[in-house]
């Protein structure tokens, strides 16, 4: 018997001042579905998120939920007035017994529950409410952005965490690794209209392609309808006194069908040009060393930068990635050691936190009133890359229209105020490129834009990112912290480091036994490896306190279930506490499993 949907949206339009966001919109999202919301920046992605969850009403249209569904809803900019902690909020709309799972979701996305609302950063807002979702654990939940923020430990916590969940959700994700992990189905929003696809979003960009293929050939042989009919409509006239006006009135029926059409927006039209040649060698640390504190954030360091090289800082986050960076750039001086610059070098930032944009000004501003892009006397010019452009026509190749030039900075999207910061900082010439976090809220094909116009740079590359994709298609050399300060050295991208590094084999051992543990097999134990390791013997040191609580959990939960009126009185509750039984069981099973495991391999030492 087939389940009700769990949400129908019919016949949506909504207009909010000018063109339409979506017209005539349909959709259904059943129980189970996994899908990705895709589209280019501004198509209205995180819009049509809102009109899901409720919280935009539509200027027509309907939006019926299935019967008991509940839907959760993770926004980008999170409002925490009147918490005095970011555990309060999180925590605002469970039941006490449930409070254990914000906590869980805590540890697992690194978010200090105590942390003061008011002097939070925007990730750690983020993070509050991300583990708020999914605490709540709704029947639909709808994630936006759920990885900005997130260190690559966390994106593979929240990857195992809705690879496993049995709720369905919609994600919107500039992280293709992620959503190729996790995604059976694609919407795709594309100039108000909405397809979607039941395959996940690894197969998206091929069927992009197929239907833009479609599309243009399509027009293609309109034009040329078009054009057959006005020349027999031009050479009518010299061989008839009186036209077939039927076949006249249906060329305007085609030239105004033409005219509907809503064309594809391209690409944004970056470029990068080295500025003078540098020399072979752009950085050569040796025995670098910065504490703050007690803090050792780097020791004993070592590291050739040679030019064109595309070198990736990865690592938790609070690592030191960017106080590494910027040792390594010179603008900040190390405790021990040397840093040598190379010479002729110009260097361009992205920061991550696009300190570099002032919130009120406009985007012409932006541009025009920085002393190193404005030319003199002329307000409506920009340098680029040596030569001046107008404003307008510049910030057209990012995608920006004339209607948001004299818009506030502040009001613009995530992924807007990244094209803007690449509009400027791709202005100036450089040799030396700084990109902290350059992937959080761009489109796919943004970063595709990018990835090339990276390939094609003939200067040298510092890259920060927790996008595992981006570092594979980019990075020649990867940076990543082995404890205590160290750091090492690695060839490749993320993939490749992830084969180096020193635990490697350690890594996929565990992987091996979760799986195992997951499917109810003991693996034999090691007779090679007679001792266990640092990561080994602290996780058989916290297994049984890990233990402990999910024996408390199910506890509390098999009290609850023992009330024989929760079923009548609230079946929604008692399915919930149910699936958290079969939940924690399983979890619980695992634990011992891995407890055991541990335990003889520490009897073999």
């Amino acid at each position: 018997m087939a389940r009700a949907p769990l949400l129908q949206l019919s016949d949506i339009s909504l207009t909010f001042g000018g063109e339409p966001v979506f017209a005539d919109l349909s959709l259904v999202v059943q129980p189970g579905d996994r899908i990705a919301l895709v589209g280019r920046n501004g198509s209205g992605k995180s819009t049509l998120l809102k009109v899901m969850a409720g919280l935009v009403e539509p200027d027509r249209g309907d939006r019926v939920l299935g019967p008991g569904t509940t839907v959760g809803y993770m926004e980008q900019d999170p409002t925490m007035e009147g918490f005095a902690t970011l555990g309060d909020y999180a925590a605002a709309t469970l039941a006490p017994e449930d409070a254990w799972r914000i906590e869980a979701a805590a540890e697992g996305l690194k978010l200090s529950l105590d942390r003061d609302p008011g002097r939070a950063s925007g990730g750690e807002r983020r993070r509050a409410a991300l583990a708020r979702l999914l605490a709540e654990a709704p029947g639909l939940m709808l994630l936006d952005e759920p990885t900005n923020h997130l260190d690559i430990e966390a994106i593979a916590w929240l990857e195992a965490e809705l690879a496993q969940t049995q709720a369905a959700y919609v994600l919107i994700s500039h992280d293709r690794a992620f959503l190729r992990a996790l995604t059976r189905a694609t919407l795709w929003i594309d100039r108000g209209a909405v397809r979607r696809q039941d395959k996940g979003f690894d197969a998206f960009e091929g069927w992009r392609d197929t239907v833009w293929a479609e599309e243009d050939a399509a027009r293609h042989k309109l034009d040329r309808k078009i054009a057959a009919e006005a020349r027999w409509a031009v050479e009518g006239i010299s061989a008839r006194r009186k036209r077939n006006q039927g076949r006249v009135r249906a060329l305007g029926k085609l030239r105004a069908q033409r005219d509907g059409q809503v064309r594809r927006q391209g690409t944004a039209a970056m470029e990068l040009d080295a500025a003078p040649q540098s020399g072979k060698r752009v950085i050569e640390a040796k025995g670098v060393a910065k504490a703050f504190g007690e803090a050792t954030i780097v020791r004993d360091f070592d590291l050739r930068v040679a030019k064109g090289d595309r070198v990736a800082f990865v690592g938790p986050n609070g690592a030191g990635k960017t106080t590494l960076v910027n040792l390594l750039i010179g603008q900040d001086d190390p405790d021990e050691g040397t840093v040598q610059l190379g010479k002729n070098l110009e260097l361009a930032v992205f920061d991550q936190a696009r300190a570099q944009l002032e919130p009120d000004a406009t985007l012409w501003d932006t541009l025009t009133l920085d002393p190193q892009l404005g030319v003199s006397g002329a307000s409506d010019q920009v340098m680029v890359r040596g030569t001046p452009r107008h404003v307008a026509g510049y910030l057209k190749d990012f995608l920006f229209d004339d209607r948001r030039l004299k818009a506030p900075v502040r009001s613009l999207s995530g992924g807007e105020k990244a094209r803007l910061l690449l509009a400027r900082i791709m202005a100036m010439p450089s040799n030396l490129l700084v990109l902290d976090e350059p992937t959080n809220d761009l489109d796919v094909e943004t970063l595709d834009l990018l990835q090339e116009v990276l390939d094609g740079f003939d200067g040298t590359v510092l890259l920060v990112s927790h996008d595992r994709d981006f570092l594979d298609r980019v990075a020649t050399l990867t940076v990543a912290p082995l404890g205590g300060g160290r750091w090492g050295v690695f060839a490749g991208g993320w993939t490749d480091y992830a084969m180096q590094r020193p635990d490697a084999a350690e890594q996929a051992g565990l992987a091996s036994r979760r799986k195992a543990a997951k499917a109810g097999v003991k693996p034999a134990a090691d007779p090679v490896q007679p001792a266990l390791s640092f990561t080994q013997a602290h996780r058989l040191k916290a297994l049984p306190d890990e233990i402990a609580r999910l024996e408390a959990e199910i506890a509390k939960l098999a009290e609850l279930l023992s009330d024989a009126d929760l079923f009548a009185t609230q079946p929604a509750k008692f399915r919930k506490a149910t699936d958290m039984l079969a939940e924690r069981q399983a979890a619980l099973t695992a634990a011992e499993d891995e407890w055991l495991q541990l335990e003889d391999l520490a009897a073999q030492g």
